[in-house]
C-alpha cells in the first residue's frame, strides 16, 4: 500500500492536532483536530506565518531560514512541552507540543511537523471542581451527612444537643439514609470523641454468634472456642458501642443486653465472672419496633430503656432539594479516586435524578451516581448513563430543567435531536462559535470539537 496517497486521511484521523510548517515557519497544512483547536480553517492558516498563534514555547529568530528562523531547527526536536497558543477569538488554550524538524534527502532542513494537544480542559478541571465545591457548600457537610433542608438542619440541631450527654440514642429512618453516619457524629461530637466507636450489625449474626461478640467468651464455652475472646462492649470501653439494625436482635439476647444497660455489668459466655463496663450506647433500625412490641418481638423494658431521645433520619424523597447537593459530594469523591474529569450531571439528567423517588436512599443514590461515573467518557453525565431503572420511571427525559449545573445561555438545543444534528445546529445558530455552542449544548468547548471531529463537521469560517 502506498501510504503517500493517504497521508491526509491519517492525519485526520488523529486525536491531536497536526500541522506542517515550511522552513520559514509558514503553515503548509492543518489536520482537522488542529483546526478546531485553533478555531481557524485550514484555508486561513495556508501560507500564514506560524507567529500568528503566539505560541510561548517558540523561540523565533526570524532573521532567515531554518536554523535561522526558529530554535526548533536549531534543535531538532521538541518534545511534550507546555504552552499556550492563541485561538481565532484571541483565547489562550493550553497545549502540549511535541515538535520533529524534516529534513530532505541533502540532509537541508524543509520544514518541520508539530502536534497539539488541547489540554485546556484538564487544566481547568480543579479549578472548575473548586468552583463547583463553593457553589453547593461541599465542604460544609455536618461530619460527612450532606443536608441542607430545614429536616436535616433539624437533625443536626438535635444532634449537636445530645452529642455532649451520655443519653441512650436510637436513630430509625429506612435503610441507606445515613444513620449509621449519624451515630459517628454523635460520638465525635461527644466527650468520648478520643474513645473507641465500636459498632456491631445485629442484622449479620446468628442468636448464638451475636452473644459471643456482644459479651465475648472463655475458652471452650461452645464448639470452636478454642481461646478466651472479649466482645464489643468490653472494647468499646470508655466509649461508644452502636448497635445497628437491633430489631432483629432474637428474645434470649434482648434479656442479658438489657441486664447489661441497666447494670453496666457484661459477663462472657461460659463465664460467671462479670466485668464492668462504661459505654454510651447508640442504636438504629428501619423497623417499627412498637408494632414488634404488640407482636412478642421486641422487649419493651428494652425499648423503653434505649429510645431515651430518638433521632429520625428523613428519606431522600423527603429531601429533595438536596439531591443535588450529594451528587456533586459523591461525584468530588469519584473524580479525586478515579482521576476522570466528570464535573457534573447535564440538566435533563439531574433532573430524572431528583424526580426518581430512591426507595434505597443516599445509598442508592451513590450506586447509580457510581454506575454512571463508570459509563460516562466526557465531562459530563448525561441520561444515556443513568441506570435504565431511572429512565423507565422517568421517560420524559427530554423536558428542560433549571438547576444550578445548568449554565446560563440564550437558547438550548433539545436532547430529542441525534448527536450530529444537535451539534450541527448549535454551531449554525452560534454562526460557528464553539463556546457558545458548547454553552447550547451543555457541554465543554472541548467536547465540541471533538463531537465534530466525530461526525466530520467542517465549518467554512470558524470562529472558535
Amino acid at each position: 500500500m502506498d501510504i503517500g496517497k493517504h497521508w491526509r486521511v491519517i492525519i485526520d484521523s488523529a486525536q491531536d492536532g497536526i500541522i506542517l510548517l515550511d522552513e520559514q515557519g509558514n503553515f503548509i497544512a492543518a489536520n482537522h483536530s488542529a483546526q478546531l483547536i485553533t478555531g481557524y480553517t485550514e484555508d486561513q492558516l495556508i501560507g500564514q506565518s506560524c507567529r500568528m498563534l503566539n505560541c510561548t514555547g517558540c523561540e523565533i529568530k526570524g532573521i532567515g531560514k531554518g536554523k535561522d528562523w526558529c530554535m526548533l531547527f536549531s534543535q531538532g526536536l521538541v518534545r511534550d512541552k507546555k504552552c499556550m497558543i492563541t485561538d481565532s477569538r484571541k483565547q489562550t488554550i493550553p497545549i502540549v507540543k511535541t515538535a520533529t524538524v524534516l529534513y530532505d534527502d541533502a540532509g537541508q532542513i524543509i520544514g518541520a511537523v508539530e502536534t497539539l494537544k488541547d489540554i485546556s480542559e484538564n487544566i481547568s478541571y480543579k479549578n472548575e471542581l473548586d468552583t463547583i465545591k463553593r457553589i453547593y457548600h461541599i465542604d460544609d457537610g455536618f461530619h460527612g451527612i450532606i443536608g441542607r433542608t430545614p429536616v436535616m438542619q433539624n437533625l443536626f440541631e438535635h444532634i449537636q444537643g445530645v452529642a455532649s450527654l451520655d443519653t441512650p440514642v436510637i436513630i430509625l429512618g429506612e435503610s441507606g439514609t445515613g444513620k449509621e453516619m449519624v451515630a459517628k457524629a454523635l460520638h465525635e461530637k461527644g466527650n468520648r470523641a478520643d474513645k473507641p466507636f465500636v459498632k456491631v450489625n445485629c442484622a449479620a449474626l446468628s442468636e448464638t454468634i451475636l452473644e459471643s461478640e456482644l459479651f465475648g467468651h472463655v475458652k471452650g464455652a461452645y464448639t470452636g472456642a478454642a481461646n478466651d475472646r472479649i466482645g464489643r462492649f468490653e472494647s468499646a470501653h470508655q466509649g461508644t458501642i452502636f448497635l445497628d439494625e437491633i430489631g432483629d436482635i432474637p428474645l434470649s439476647v434482648q434479656v442479658k443486653l438489657l441486664r447489661v444497660l441497666e447494670e453496666q455489668m457484661i459477663q462472657r459466655v461460659g463465664d460467671n465472672q462479670s466485668i464492668p463496663i462504661n459505654v454510651r450506647i447508640i442504636t438504629a433500625t428501619n423497623k417499627d419496633l412498637e408494632k414488634m412490641i404488640l407482636q412478642g418481638e421486641f422487649r419493651q423494658d428494652l425499648y423503653f430503656r434505649i429510645n431515651v431521645f430518638p433521632l429520625t433520619c428523613p428519606p431522600l424523597r423527603h429531601r429533595k432539594d438536596d439531591i443535588t447537593l450529594i451528587i456533586q459530594h459523591f461525584i468530588s469523591i469519584l473524580a479525586q479516586k478515579t482521576k476522570k474529569n466528570i464535573l457534573g450531571f447535564t440538566p435533563q439528567a439531574m433532573r430524572i435524578m431528583v424526580i426518581y423517588p430512591w426507595p434505597g436512599n443516599i445509598r442508592e443514590l451513590r450506586n447509580a451516581v457510581e454506575y454512571a461515573f463508570v459509563l460516562a467518557k466526557g465531562k459530563s453525565i448525561g441520561t444515556e448513563h443513568l441506570p435504565e431503572k431511572m429512565l423507565q420511571h422517568n421517560p420524559a427525559t427530554s423536558t428542560p430543567m433549571t438547576t444550578l449545573t445548568d449554565p446560563v445561555v440564550p437558547e438550548k438545543i433539545s436532547c430529542k435531536q441525534s448527536e450530529k444534528a444537535a451539534l450541527v445546529e448549535a454551531l449554525q445558530k452560534s454562526d460557528g462559535n464553539q463556546t457558545k455552542a458548547a454553552q447550547m449544548l451543555g457541554v465543554s468547548r472541548v467536547t465540541v470539537w471533538k463531537r465534530m471531529k466525530k461526525h466530520g463537521v467542517v465549518l467554512k469560517n470558524a470562529q472558535g
